[in-house]
């Protein structure tokens, strides 16, 4: 794609960074047909290419040019950023880049209304603390019959029960795992779980309480400082253990798997977190990579419940392992169901759910029909934003991978 930014245009960074990424789009199409919101609008201006042609002429355009409007921030707003289109692309655009440079520049340009912007800061505010966003899912329980129904659809029950979590330091081998913001409340057996798995391969799991949310809600709703303060404060309370020695940081919802690994790119430029931050994103792994490359002899499974695995974006098309989790599956002895347009969306996308729901419930209900064609017993996934999502269609029980495999586990 031909660019026309000026010799001052190009001394900003970003600018260079958004010419590069153009110049490597040569309008072939093959984007649009694997997009999921293309595929539900048909409109050029929702699909990657015609959100790459948006946010060119945004960019090229000068500060006061009138046809840059909220038209343009609502077509990239309705990007599920599931980066489909980068699995898909021939020429391997790298459209995340892009779009997270013309977000910022559109948020700048075109300010939002009130009610959005308060919509956004409660959604950073609510779902980043642990304990601040637990009180208040406790209070929403609570009070469900009194909420109003699209909230109210929305809102998940309680919370399978975590159970015990075994004395990882007895291990040798030592990881740090991720514990998430919304996890700990929605799905709190998710991590425990995964500590009990890991405990019967000989891997303990170090806890690091000072960290917090990976900065993926911040960055996403645009608040990309706030975001990158969250990157640089987790790197702080994770560094003391990388000093001593630590294996892996494991990511149990890749959505944060796929931000973590990404802490070296955005923090290139940061001259007092560049090396940490390449150093934690080569450290961090997602569950599946772990159980992957290990012998699982020592996981007996007394019983194999027919399952259909919903495969996150973050997972098959951010972190590119698409296939991983029904490998590790099929070899524990699972049935797996097969499942047509597996690629596609479930419309979660981290906040798009609250943000876009029209679109998010279209693109649930179509993911839910193909996971239950097989007839499966229960639908798992590796996300807690697909598993909230789908699960609060109230059809199938959705649970994570691996607390049907914890499940299942000998005693």
């Amino acid at each position: 794609m031909q660019t026309h930014f000026t010799e001052e245009d190009l001394k900003k960074p970003h600018i260079r960074e958004a010419d590069r990424v153009l110049r490597t789009c040569v309008h072939c199409g093959f984007c649009n047909a694997t997009c999921p919101t293309y595929q539900l609008l048909g409109d050029e201006r929702d699909g990657p290419r015609g959100r790459i042609y948006l946010m060119k002429e945004m960019l090229e355009s000068p500060e006061d040019d009138t046809q840059v409007t909220e038209e343009t921030r609502l077509h990239l707003d309705r990007c599920l950023t599931c980066l489909n289109c980068e699995t898909t692309c021939p020429s391997g655009v790298e459209y995340h880049k892009l779009v997270n440079i013309g977000r910022a520049e559109i948020e700048r340009r075109v300010p939002r209304s009130l009610p959005e912007r308060t919509l956004r800061f409660g959604l950073r505010k609510a779902l980043v603390d642990p304990r601040r966003f637990k009180a208040l899912l406790k209070l929403g329980q609570t009070f469900r019959p009194l909420v109003p129904g699209t909230l109210r659809d929305k809102m998940p029950p309680a919370p399978v029960d975590a159970g015990a979590r075994p004395e990882g330091k007895r291990h040798a081998r030592q990881m740090l795992i991720l514990e998430g913001c919304v996890q700990p409340g929605l799905s709190p057996n998710t991590n425990a779980a995964t500590a009990r798995v890991l405990d019967r391969l000989g891997i303990g799991l170090t806890p690091a309480p000072e960290a917090g949310c990976c900065g993926a809600i911040d960055f996403h709703l645009n608040a990309q400082e706030a975001g990158r303060a969250r990157m640089r404060a987790n790197i702080d309370a994770w560094w003391p253990h990388v000093e001593a020695g630590c294996e892996s940081i494991v990511q149990t919802a890749s959505g944060c798997g796929a931000f973590v690994k990404e802490y070296g790119e955005m923090l290139a430029d940061d001259p007092d977190y560049a090396h940490k931050a390449e150093r934690i994103s080569a450290l961090a792994r997602d569950l599946v990579e772990v159980l992957h490359d290990e012998d699982l002899a020592a996981l007996e499974v007394k019983e194999r419940r027919r399952l259909a695995f919903h495969c996150p974006c973050t997972l098959q098309h951010a972190q590119k392992l698409g296939g991983a989790v029904e490998q590790v599956l099929g070899r524990l002895g699972f049935a797996l169901t097969p499942v047509q347009d597996a690629h596609l969306c479930c419309g979660s996308a981290g906040t798009y759910a609250v943000t876009q729901p029209e679109l998010a419930t279209q693109l649930r209900d179509n993911k839910l029909d193909n996971l239950e064609a097989g007839n499966p017993e229960v639908i798992v996934t590796a996300n807690i934003g697909c598993q909230t999502h789908l699960a609060g269609a109230n059809r199938t029980p959705v649970r994570h991978w691996i607390e049907i495999v914890d499940e299942a586990l000998t005693p």
